[in-house]
């Protein structure tokens, strides 16, 4: 795990990679690895660690039918390697944003889509439960819920279900991702 500062307090910005942290200077910052396991892990530990008035969770994404490029704020995040409609037993398959930050990303980022994101920990295991899959949104966003920190998740497109990864569009993702949230940052005055 590796926590990163810079001026502005307050609002923790996490994201799977380095790669898709790297265009920002304007939040704390923390690198939470890849999958829902080590992203609650890595996420709960910072939270412990400090307080924060809020955690933007941000990263690239696969999608059905979005062009690379396009923007998603999550309405919740929907864990389906949980997903068993066959099942009895109780569990917790989805986590929601905070509304405050939801309202607030959708007035700086109009263009966005709001929809749920799926989270599987592998890639293509979200295809059949939602619009649009990645893979920590829900391990982000059911630990700042534990720790009682109002969060958010954002994507960027980068391909569609299915490409070959050399078909993957990464660097006009991170470019949307890095146009995006410093909208979304001021929004929630960060």
């Amino acid at each position: 795990m590796r926590i990163g500062s810079s001026t502005v307090r307050g609002v923790l910005v996490v994201a799977a990679t380095a790669r898709e942290l790297d265009p920002l200077d304007c939040a704390e910052t923390l690198i939470c690895g890849f999958g829902p396991i080590e992203a609650a892990i890595a996420t709960a530990r910072a939270l412990a660690a400090r307080q924060y008035r809020a955690v933007l969770h941000i990263g690239i994404a696969g999608a059905r039918d979005l062009a690379p490029g396009a923007l998603v704020i999550g309405s919740e995040a929907v864990y389906c390697d949980l997903v068993d409609p066959t099942s009895g037993y109780p569990r917790i398959a989805h986590a929601r944003p905070d509304s405050e930050l939801l309202v607030a990303a959708e007035r700086a980022l109009p263009e966005a889509l709001v929809a749920p994101i799926a989270t599987s920990a592998r890639v293509g295991g979200g295809s059949g439960c939602c619009e649009v899959e990645a893979m920590e949104g829900f391990g982000v966003l059911r630990a700042a819920a534990a720790a009682g920190v109002p969060a958010l998740e954002l994507r960027a497109v980068s391909n569609r279900f299915g490409a070959a990864r050399v078909d993957w569009r990464i660097d006009e993702a991170l470019g949307a991702l890095s146009r995006a949230v410093p909208r979304v940052l001021e929004a929630i005055g960060a």
